[in-house]
């Protein structure tokens, strides 16, 4: 992160809900009411369903809650049905995209993909949040060797000067939607291969600039442990971003983390 960069990160992912703009609208303001406008050193993020963005826009002050997009195709324009442009994105207020979900990587989407998506997204100056995780944990440790491919895939060709616009996500798939939640102390293994494979690839100075992310039914009841012990960078939060008094708790604990831990 730069100096000037909010030290955390809290990021919500609402996936394929609410079921209508209404609900949507409504589930946004709380979120608002709940946060409030003051300055604050985490940053938080909404990924809505796409449909939503413009409404999302309109309704959101820019400054305490910033705009994601769940996905993002690497093409300006062109015969993509179904598909949106970074430019369209940030046309309705995106600063923040997803890129390579464990869903999205579920439903068919290839390393080739997730990497062009990269380069487009931090070649357009807006914010990567790059996500890597296994399915599955084994005794021997090839988990590691999965993140690491998924990695080192999605950040080829990635320029050092880049890296302020990226953020590394990790999902452990088995832990999505399921209940079950990583250690802490699984947490913060993982963020410190992570942060390994980024000095070997970009220099120790990169892990002052690229956050790490935690996600994987984070909830307000493990998150403070996710952050003391796990020393994850904030969070990317799906089921429990769809409870206003859930997302917004997890934001105030991870304010009073940053204040009780200053750097």
């Amino acid at each position: 992160m730069s100096n000037t960069a909010p030290k955390l990160l809290v990021m919500g992912n609402w996936k394929m809900n609410p079921p209508t703009i209404g609900s949507a609208k409504e589930l946004m303001l709380d979120i608002r009411k709940g946060i409030g406008r003051h300055k604050s050193e985490v940053e938080v993020v909404v990924a809505p369903p796409t449909v939503y963005l413009p409404e999302m826009e309109r309704i959101t002050p820019s400054q305490r809650i910033l705009l994601g997009a769940q996905d993002v195709h690497s093409e300006k324009s062109g015969p993509h049905t179904g598909e949106v442009s970074l430019s369209m994105l940030e046309s309705v207020g995106v600063s923040h995209i997803i890129i390579g979900h464990s869903e999205r990587r579920a439903a068919g989407e290839t390393d080739l993909e997730i990497y062009k998506n990269v380069q487009t997204v931090l070649k357009g100056k807006a914010v990567a949040v790059v996500c890597v995780g296994e399915t599955h944990r084994d005794a021997h440790g090839n988990y590691f060797g999965v993140v690491e491919a998924q990695l080192r895939a999605a950040l080829r060709d990635v320029k050092p000067m880049w890296l302020k616009y990226l953020t590394i996500a990790y999902e452990p798939v088995w832990a999505i939607g399921t209940g079950e939640t990583a250690t802490p102390e699984d947490a913060h293994e993982m963020r410190l291969f992570i942060q390994k494979i980024l000095m070997d690839r970009f220099g120790r100075s990169a892990l002052k600039k690229v956050r790490i992310l935690y996600g994987g039914s984070v909830k307000p009841q493990n998150a403070e442990a996710l952050l003391q012990e796990g020393e994850v960078d904030g969070f990317l939060i799906g089921g429990a971003s769809l409870k206003a008094k859930d997302f917004t708790e997890i934001v105030k604990i991870s304010e009073r983390y940053v204040k009780n831990n200053p750097s």
